[in-house]
C-alpha cells in the first residue's frame, strides 16, 4: 500500500536518466519525479527531445553526435529553448544544471545518441516522460494525439541495453485537444496491467518539496517565454494548485475550453519494453533517419488500420 512497483523498480537503480519523450517542454513533466529521486539520493540526469534549432548551437556544445550538453550559460540561437530555460532554473536552485538535448531525428540516429549518452553516464535506468498520455497509444485507437516524437523516443529507448526502462505519463486529459479518447487510454492501461507491466500511479502534491519546485519551475518558464508558455505544463501546474475547469493562464488557449482537474496531476507509470511490444507499428519506425520519415510511416499505417471506435465515460 505504501510502496509501488515503480518505487521498487527504481530503488534498485543508482544512475537514472529522466528524459522528455515528446519534445518541447516534456522534460518539465519529468521534473517532479527527477527531483524526488534526487532527494532519495539517486544520481539523476535530465534530457529532452528538443524542438529548438540545435544545429545552430556552438560546436563545443555537442558531447556526441546528436547529443547536446546544455548549461545555464549556453547561448541560444532560437527564441524557443526550454532546455536552456530549465538549466538556468536548476542552477538558481542549487541543482545539477546540465540538460542533455537530442535533435528531432528519426529512430536510428536517436537510438545511437541515447546509447552514447547511456554509456557516458553509466546509466542503470531510463525514465521516459510524456507530458500527456498519447505515448500509451498502440496505433488503432480513435485518435493518436501527436505520436511522431513520442514513438521515436519510445523506439530508441526500447533498443537500449539498460537494466530498467520505464515510461511515466503526467497530464491525463491534456491530449483531448489532439483527438485522444481517454477511455481508450484507460483501456490500454488495463491491458498493460494484465501483462504485468502497469507500475502504478501517484499524484504530484504541492505540499512536497518536489511539487513546490515544479510549480516554481513552470512559473519561471512562463515568465521567460510569456508569449508561448507550455499549455501542457501550465495545465498540470494548475491541477497541482487545485484549480479546476477552464483555467486561463495563456492566450494560446483562448479558442478552446480546458478541463483542468486532479487527474492531470497524476503520474501513470508502465514498463517501457512491454509498452513498446504492444505497439502495432513501432517496428516499422526502426530504420527511419529523419522525423518526416517517422510521420510518413505513421500516416501510412493509419491509412490501412481500422481504428477502434471512441468510447465515452459511462458516469
Amino acid at each position: 500500500m505504501f510502496g509501488s512497483p515503480l518505487s521498487a523498480r527504481l530503488e534498485r537503480s543508482s544512475r537514472i536518466l529522466v528524459a522528455g519523450a515528446g519534445g518541447g517542454s516534456d522534460v518539465y513533466a519529468g521534473l517532479p519525479l527527477a527531483l524526488s529521486l534526487r532527494e532519495a539520493g539517486k544520481e539523476v540526469h535530465l534530457a529532452n527531445l528538443s524542438f529548438s534549432h540545435l544545429d545552430a548551437l556552438d560546436l563545443d556544445v555537442w558531447l556526441f553526435e546528436d547529443v547536446a550538453e546544455i548549461h545555464p550559460d549556453t547561448e541560444a540561437r532560437d527564441w524557443y529553448f526550454p532546455e536552456g530555460c530549465l538549466a538556468r532554473w536548476l542552477a538558481t536552485h542549487g541543482q545539477p544544471s546540465t540538460v542533455y538535448a537530442f535533435p528531432k531525428v528519426g529512430v536510428r540516429p536517436l537510438r545511437a545518441a541515447y546509447a552514447k549518452l547511456a554509456e557516458h553516464l553509466d546509466l542503470d535506468a531510463v525514465v521516459l516522460v510524456d507530458g500527456g498520455t498519447d505515448i500509451l497509444m498502440r496505433g488503432d485507437e480513435a485518435g493518436l494525439g501527436t505520436p511522431a516524437d513520442d514513438m521515436t523516443s519510445l523506439a530508441a529507448v526500447h533498443a537500449l541495453d539498460v537494466p530498467e526502462k520505464i515510461v511515466a505519463c503526467l497530464g491525463f486529459g491534456v491530449d483531448a485537444y489532439h483527438g485522444v479518447n481517454h477511455v481508450q487510454v484507460l483501456e490500454n492501461l488495463a491491458a498493460l496491467e494484465r501483462d504485468g507491466a502497469y507500475l502504478g500511479a501517484f499524484s504530484v502534491s504541492r505540499s512536497t518539496k518536489a511539487g513546490a519546485l515544479y510549480l516554481d519551475a513552470v512559473a519561471h518558464a512562463q515568465a521567460e517565454l510569456p508569449a508561448y508558455p507550455s499549455i501542457v505544463n501550465g495545465s498540470i501546474a494548475a491541477a497541482v494548485r487545485g484549480e479546476f475547469g477552464d483555467v486561463r493562464f495563456t492566450d494560446r488557449t483562448k479558442d478552446s475550453e480546458l478541463f483542468v482537474n486532479p487527474l492531470m496531476a497524476i503520474y501513470f507509470a508502465v514498463d517501457l519494453d512491454a509498452l513498446a511490444r504492444r505497439s502495432l507499428y513501432l517496428d516499422q519506425l526502426r530504420d527511419t533517419v529523419l522525423m518526416r520519415q517517422v510521420v510518413s510511416v505513421i500516416e501510412e499505417f493509419r491509412d490501412e488500420v481500422t481504428p477502434r471506435p471512441p468510447k465515452t465515460f459511462p458516469h
